[in-house]
């Protein structure tokens, strides 16, 4: 039986170091947390010596109620020529409290001679000494040999003589950096096995078992399959970030690493039950960062299961193994069907089940929805991004729409001077059964000047609606040859304290494409609202 796998997340700190990703201490305790929920082994809270930031988080990591993880502080060796006790890093390192301590040091000669001005000697002395000063003081050290793979390219055996010095003081894990990120699969499965020997050798000869790690980097696209190679190689602990983020290309995500460990390689890692909680993980990452998430990440992205063509969607409906690798639900996540014009009648009729809609209803079948569909985004609208107006839709097509209010009038005026921005004030006038409203309201522009007086209206009605919330607004021009006049398509993302649901619109006119996804929107969440309550009242 293969030995688990020890998962050691990075995010905090190596995470940090990504383009527009900045997160405060109290960010990474929240983090922290999330990600010693899900089972992670060790958590690499940051650089003490480095920041006021980093140290803040490790004053407050002191009370985390942490259940598995064990937190790590991040640090170099000493410097030249400096014992490591009168080493103000390493000292910061000991003073973070953390039970873990991970240092990195050179391994390639390039960096020791040109980058450093050091010794090839001296470096070994750095490495070892502040290894033996770290086990004096009763931490478990892990060693993380930067840049082994290129140093391990030009100078084989001093990238062994580093790793052996490392090994001679004490450390408890050896850690092989692919740090430029520009090595290839069968370079590290060749390096790797080569320092597991070494590893073997000095455990038969020593008694102690050091594990070994890899850590890679995604500047060639290949950190992911780097990691699983080593892995396959010997490596029994990987390093990584949540999403992949990380400086220049990114680190090796361990979100899909996670996956292909245990769903693809049945290396154990994680329980069944924090398998599931990938995707969310993934998503309170990225909401925390203040990054949209990638949809067409592996396993946790909403495109991963997503299934446009109609060949795909009736195979799945029979079989979902025909096109899907995995069930989707054991990463937390789930299948979805895509409406568009390449769309067949399979991909309705999934829709339709998925969405509680009765297609067989007043004689109209899925045929006749295909076509009609098909003649609509031959018009514009882009319906396998917008299920909140499919659903509205076919509901109409179906003659089962029941509109919980009708659109009387609107007025927008935008004013202008030469000393402020536009300003918008929007009139709406709004039927609900046989009450009429009339409000207006101001907003930074027309269509939320028009949303807010919307919102003001229905409230009267509807005080349910003050729990939605408009996260994404899109324009975009279908076809520019006709300059100002040229057909608009709008996109509305909406979401409440249940899910994320987006709606559509069409028109020359920018505000009544607009005023069509708007109104789907408001549709959308009062219908939801409106079964939600029928179906307690039946309960």
């Amino acid at each position: 039986m293969e030995p688990p796998v020890l998962l050691y997340d990075t995010t905090l700190r190596d995470g940090t170091q990504g383009e527009n990703i900045n997160f405060s201490a109290e960010d990474k305790v929240k983090i922290a947390l999330r990600l010693d929920d899900i089972g992670i082994h060790y958590i690499e809270g940051g650089w003490p010596g480095s920041n006021p930031r980093d140290r803040r988080f490790f004053e407050l990591a002191r009370d985390l109620p942490l259940k598995q993880a064990r937190l790590t502080a991040f640090g170099s060796t000493r410097r030249p020529g400096t014992r490591p006790e009168e080493d103000s890093n390493v000292t910061a390192l000991l003073e973070s409290s953390t039970p873990v301590v991970t240092i990195f040091g050179k391994t390639w000669d390039l960096h020791v001679e040109q980058v450093m001005e050091n010794t090839l000697s001296e470096n070994l002395s750095m490495i070892r000494d502040t290894v033996q000063y770290l086990k004096r003081n009763d931490r478990e050290v892990i060693y993380d040999a930067e840049h082994f793979f290129d140093g391990y390219r030009d100078n084989p055996a001093y990238a062994i003589d580093t790793l052996r010095a490392a090994l001679e003081a004490g450390a408890d894990a050896i850690v092989l950096c692919d740090t430029n990120g520009g090595s290839l699969p069968f370079d590290v499965e060749s390096a790797t096995k080569q320092v597991q020997r070494l590893l073997n050798e000095n455990s038969a000869s020593s008694g102690t078992a050091v594990r070994l790690g890899i850590h890679t980097h995604n500047d060639c696209g290949l950190a992911v399959a780097n990691t699983i190679t080593a892995v396959n190689a010997g490596a029994t602990m990987v390093q990584g970030t949540i999403n992949g983020y990380g400086e220049r290309c990114g680190n090796a995500d361990l979100v899909s690493i996670i996956a292909v460990l245990s769903l693809k390689m049945n290396r154990s890692c994680l329980s069944d039950e924090n398998l599931t909680k990938l995707r969310k993980i993934s998503r309170f990452v990225s909401e925390t960062a203040n990054l949209v998430p990638l949809n067409s990440r592996p396993f946790v992205g909403r495109s991963a299961f997503a299934h446009k063509g109609g060949i795909h969607v009736s195979a799945i409906m029979k079989t979902p193994r025909a096109y899907e690798h995995i069930d989707p639900q054991l990463v937390g996540n789930k299948r979805r069907v895509l409406i568009s014009d390449l769309s067949g009648k399979s991909n309705v009729e999934y829709k339709a089940e998925e969405m509680g809609i009765n297609l067989g209803a007043n004689g109209c079948d899925s045929r006749e929805i295909v076509s009609r569909i098909k003649d609509l985004e031959e018009e514009g609208y882009q319906f396998d991004v917008a299920d909140g107006s499919f659903k509205i839709l076919v509901e109409k097509f179906t003659e089962q729409f029941k509109p919980l209010f009708d659109l009387e009038s609107f007025r927008v005026v935008i004013e202008k001077d030469k000393d402020r921005p536009c300003g918008a004030h929007a009139t709406i006038k709004i039927a609900v059964d046989e009450r009429r409203e009339i409000t207006a309201a101001e907003g930074q522009g027309p269509v939320s000047a028009l949303d807010n007086a919307l919102r003001k209206a229905l409230d009267q009605f509807f005080p349910e609606i003050d729990s939605m919330r408009l996260v994404d607004f899109k324009v975009r021009v279908i076809d520019g040859r006709e300059g100002t006049a040229a057909k608009v398509r709008v996109f509305i993302e909406s979401r409440d304290q249940d899910e994320i649901w987006s709606t559509i619109g069409v028109s020359e006119d920018i505000i009544e494409a607009s005023w069509q996804a708007l109104t789907d929107s408001f549709h959308y969440k009062l219908a939801k609202e409106k079964k939600t309550t029928e179906e307690g009242v039946t309960s």
